[in-house]
């Protein structure tokens, strides 16, 4: 199993089949996907789990597992992933997390997301890393925030039909420059 990041409570790495069963749960959780626009089934997380992999193999980063290393549990993913639906941002390469509702209010998210940002700028060579999220999302905006994103706008995501609550988005960007 290949390490990526580490961090001082944290460990970002590739996925293995062990993780499967904590992410079907995860991605079922209602609380924990209550911005998204659905609850996976077993299968769609399965599917999902496969193209983090698919994506990985590509470009050689992605969605990584995160692993506590106090317990070495997989509690959810954070990292990079190449967006491309119709906006005036996309194509981008976009950082995002979801983590199991047992860790949320730790600080695993912003801990993970930090050492995901570097990697990506000094690594990996993005010059630009965005992030988004439905504008009602507040803790994941506010994740935003705490890792030094800058909000430079809001849009209506081409993907959720206008009248659902979760169509407007928030978008904040970091720079490589700005670090």
């Amino acid at each position: 199993m290949k390490l990526y990041i580490e961090t001082e409570r944290l460990l970002l790495r590739e996925w293995t089949p062990n993780d499967l069963p904590t992410f079907i749960k995860m991605n079922q959780d209602p609380e924990v996907m209550e911005f998204f626009p659905k609850i996976l089934d077993s299968k769609e997380s399965i599917d999902f789990y496969q193209r983090i992999c698919k994506e990985f193999d590509k470009v050689k980063y992605g969605l990584f597992a995160v692993e506590r290393k106090s317990d070495h549990k997989f509690i959810g993913y954070t990292g990079l992933h190449k967006a491309d639906f119709p906006a005036n941002f996309t194509p981008c390469i976009e950082i995002g997390w979801r983590l199991i509702k047992d860790v949320w209010n730790q600080g695993y998210a912003t801990e993970a997301a930090k050492a995901c940002l570097q990697y990506g700028f000094i690594n990996l060579n993005i010059k630009e890393i965005y992030s988004f999220t439905a504008a009602i999302n507040k803790r994941s905006e506010r994740v935003m925030q705490k890792i030094g994103l800058q909000k430079i706008g809001e849009f209506d995501h081409p993907n959720i039909i206008s009248e659902n609550r979760l169509c407007r988005h928030v978008l904040y960007k970091s720079s490589f420059s700005e670090k």
